[in-house]
């Protein structure tokens, strides 16, 4: 789900990861019909971040106990 939004909508996805000082500078980046490109990979690039940080956070929880 997260996807797509990431491909529809690139600013609203930082907001549903945590970071919304980076959703803001996607969304004036988004603004302009160049940056939406760019603002979209963002989006997608930093999402499968994030997916990735869990996933290490998950496995490092698991390994402690």
């Amino acid at each position: 789900m997260r996807l797509l939004i990431a491909l529809i909508l690139p600013w609203l996805t930082f907001f549903t990861i945590g970071k919304p000082i980076a959703g803001i500078i996607c969304l004036a980046l988004q603004i302009t019909v160049i940056g939406w490109l760019p603002a979209t990979i963002w989006a997608v690039y930093s999402l499968s971040q994030y997916k990735t940080d869990k996933k290490i956070e998950k496995a490092l929880g698991q390994r402690g106990a």
